[in-house]
């Protein structure tokens, strides 16, 4: 607990929300502290997967180890570890690994003070997680790094799906 901070959202001061497009998602990490910044080095995001699930391609962050990938011959996943660590990519990142609020090094600046700043995202893509929302699994065991003293994760929870409209509004879509 900060005492600084007097409108510390506790026991989970800082939460990140995964939205999700099929086998693709968004990752937010959102810190509504008041004064205390993620400082660098930067956050680090990790979790495990309840099944055999890959990482085949992140924009606007990376896994610090590629793991174990030798069962896949030609298109290698970017990820095949178990339990990823996941850290933001660095400024000066070339724009087309960069999304909106990425590449500041896992630096995220406290809402009051700065809230253009106060965000971080990523995306990533996930294969062999299943096709349904009764097979594919969410991952567990969420670690949330920072400098200084620690951050907690709560356990996952399904949400709304995201939706989404065809370019004339006509048809809408869900995601899985």
């Amino acid at each position: 607990f900060d005492f600084s901070d007097a409108h510390l959202d506790f026991p989970f001061p800082n939460r990140f929300f995964i939205k999700c497009h099929g086998q693709q998602a968004t990752v937010t990490i959102f810190n509504f502290q008041q004064y205390r910044h993620i400082q660098a080095p930067g956050w680090t995001l990790g979790w495990t997967w309840a099944k055999k699930e890959v990482i085949w391609n992140m924009v606007g962050a990376q896994t610090t180890d590629q793991g174990d990938c030798s069962k896949f011959k030609g298109n290698i996943p970017h990820c095949c570890k178990k339990d990823p660590t996941v850290v933001d990519l660095l400024p000066g990142t070339p724009y087309n690994q960069q999304v909106a609020n990425c590449c500041r090094g896992g630096v995220i600046n406290s809402m009051v003070q700065d809230p253009s700043a106060s965000v971080s995202s990523f995306l990533i893509a996930v294969g062999s997680s299943g096709t349904s929302n009764k097979t594919v699994k969410l991952p567990k065991n969420y670690t949330l790094n920072a400098p200084g003293p620690g951050y907690t994760c709560g356990p996952a929870k399904k949400g709304k799906p995201s939706e989404f409209f065809t370019a004339d509004g006509r048809r809408k879509t869900r995601a899985l």
